[in-house]
């Protein structure tokens, strides 16, 4: 029996490769079209106009000078937890405890200045806390790394569950130092002396975070990029049996990624207790920890796309606070719009890598019936 041969309506080929500019303004396109359908959304659910709910949005990130600056703080340190989790990833390896070393590294840059704090030069005194905040970091990250490394342990979950050994540590001490006894809280840290506070640049408060971490982003670039190091990041996370076969040693770039990983959430965890918050609690991290793997994913492990990516989502999260105010619009409805926006974007992805084809109907010459 003869039968037509019939193609799909629709079927999907990868494509082999999308130009740079092409593939943003793909994502370009995705945004606007994710902002044309938030307002749809907005007047169907609330009535209230798009338009306005934008421009408060727009006012709570650069309305004024303190916004603006809490903005860039804020940007600042989601983007520095990013890069601490981008090496690796790149070798494929889950680092889920960026809550854990952030808690650490802000732990041991407090007790510096709770134990130390009256009896070196503040100087001295800022150098060690940020020498104990690196290394504590990268202690806690290296831990997990050593059990993967050797046994091949699941790296998820042993940092999943170190972040709540950090918190519990964290708890420990915060009831050890607290001030005044039974209150449950540390306090302001050396609030008198200010020793241990990062100096500030003028009148401007948070800028010395800022460029901590706009030089650490073109470090950490030029590392993953340009650096014999990142070429083996990328190889071990092509393929293990690979990078053993050119002469990788893998356990070794497992341990050393994972030093460094940690290292860098150390030094959020630094910036936030000695130039921020200059106090320590449980919740310092404040989810940054998991914020940063979709910050990363979504900058698709570009230490400067990231810089877009933690604009994108810390943009919507103080808008979300703003409109609840202004419009009497609970914060979930915030978290609605960053969710349209980022399902667009992560859509645009698949346009990116895969191209349509619709099936042409017209009979041509020569078409063979089976």
């Amino acid at each position: 029996m003869n039968k037509k041969s019939h193609t799909p309506l629709i079927h999907l080929t990868r494509r082999k490769e999308m130009s740079r500019p092409a593939a943003w303004g793909i994502r370009a396109a995705a945004i606007v079209l994710a902002f044309l359908v938030s307002a749809i959304v907005t007047m169907i659910m609330t009535g209230d106009n798009p338009l306005k709910i934008y421009g408060t949005m727009i006012y709570a990130a650069f309305g004024t000078q303190r916004k603006t600056w809490i903005l860039g703080q804020e940007i600042a340190i989601l983007l520095c937890v990013s890069l601490a989790l981008t090496p690796a990833f790149r070798m494929r390896y889950w680092n889920m405890g960026g809550e854990g070393q952030i808690l650490v590294g802000g732990l041991a840059c407090a007790a510096c200045m709770i134990l130390l704090g009256d009896k070196v030069p503040n100087g001295l005194l800022i150098v060690i806390m940020l020498a104990a905040s690196l290394a504590a970091g990268a202690v806690w990250a290296l831990i997990p790394a050593v059990f993967k490394a050797k046994w091949g342990t699941n790296e998820t979950l042993f940092t999943l569950m170190m972040n709540y050994v950090a918190t519990q540590l964290v708890a420990f001490y915060i009831i050890l130092w607290e001030v005044p006894k039974g209150s449950g809280q540390i306090g302001i840290i050396n609030q008198s002396t200010e020793a241990g506070w990062l100096p500030q640049i003028g009148r401007y408060k948070y800028l010395l975070n800022i460029l901590i971490v706009l030089v650490l982003t073109i470090v950490v670039y030029i590392y993953m990029k340009k650096s014999k190091h990142g070429y083996e990041i990328s190889v071990v996370g092509e393929s293990e049996n690979t990078a053993r076969y050119v002469g990788i040693k893998v356990e070794r770039v497992i341990l050393r990624t994972l030093l460094l990983s940690g290292a860098i959430c150390g030094l959020a965890g630094y910036l936030l207790v000695a130039g921020t918050n200059h106090t320590i609690t449980t919740t310092i991290a404040g989810g940054r920890g998991f914020t940063a793997v979709m910050v990363a994913w979504l900058a698709k492990f570009n230490p400067i796309g990231m810089i877009f990516s933690s604009f994108l989502l810390i943009f919507f999260k103080q808008g979300a606070s703003e409109i609840s105010s202004a419009f009497g619009l609970n914060q979930s409805y915030g978290d609605i719009m960053m969710g349209i926006v980022l399902f667009f974007i992560i859509g645009s992805e698949f346009f990116i890598n895969y191209k349509l084809h619709l099936r042409n109907d017209r009979k041509k010459g020569g078409e063979a019936h089976v």
